[in-house]
C-alpha cells in the first residue's frame, strides 16, 4: 500500500541524505520525495511517498524518529488528508486546430498556459494523480513533449498542524 509521509526536519546540511540513506540501507523504495522549507527557517518539511506493508511502514517510521535531524513525523495515510500533484507539460500545439483543442482541455482541466510558442504550449495542471492522468491521456501521448511532475504532497485535514 502506498504510504504518504511528511516529515518535520532540521533545516541543516545533509538531513536529506541521512533520510535518504536510511531507506536505501533497509532496501525501501522512496517514489517520490519533496522538500521545502517551513514558516519557521530552522525548520523543513518532507513528503516521502513509499509503498509497503503496515509493518514494513511501521518499520520505517520507527527508524525516521530515530534519525537526530527528525523533529516529528505523520503518516497522512493514516488519517484524513488533502493530497495533490504538480505537473507541467510541453505539448505539441503546431496548427490553429491542435492549438484550440490543447487550450480547450487545459481549460476542462482547469489547467494554466504558461509559455506560448509557434509550435508549443507549457500547461500547469494541479490535482490528484488521476486527474494529471487523464490529462495526459487526453492530450494523447503522441502530443507530448516533455512531462515534469512533482509527485504527491499532502497536508491533514482540520485544524491540527504538523508542528512542534
Amino acid at each position: 500500500m502506498r504510504h504518504i509521509i511528511s516529515v518535520l526536519v532540521e533545516n541543516e546540511f545533509g538531513a536529506l541524505a541521512r533520510i535518504a540513506g536510511l531507506f536505501s540501507a533497509r532496501g525501501y523504495n522512496i517514489e517520490s520525495l519533496n522538500v521545502a522549507p517551513t514558516q519557521d527557517g530552522s525548520m523543513s518539511r518532507m513528503t516521502i511517498v513509499t509503498s509497503g506493508t503496515d509493518e514494513i511502514i511501521e518499520q520505517i517510521t520507527k527508524q525516521l524518529n530515530k534519525l537526530v535531524d527528525v523533529i516529528k513525523l505523520t503518516d497522512l495515510t493514516e488519517s484524513s488528508h488533502i493530497e495533490r500533484e504538480v505537473m507541467l507539460v510541453k505539448i505539441n500545439a503546431a496548427g490553429a486546430e491542435r492549438r484550440d483543442e490543447v487550450k480547450r482541455l487545459t481549460d476542462i482541466f482547469r489547467g494554466k498556459v504558461l509559455d506560448v510558442t509557434d509550435t508549443t504550449f507549457t500547461v500547469e495542471v494541479t490535482g490528484a494523480a488521476e486527474k494529471l492522468d487523464a490529462f495526459v491521456d487526453a492530450i494523447g501521448y503522441e502530443g507530448l513533449i516533455e512531462v515534469v511532475r512533482s509527485g504527491p504532497m499532502g497536508i491533514g485535514r482540520g485544524e491540527k498542524p504538523l508542528q512542534l
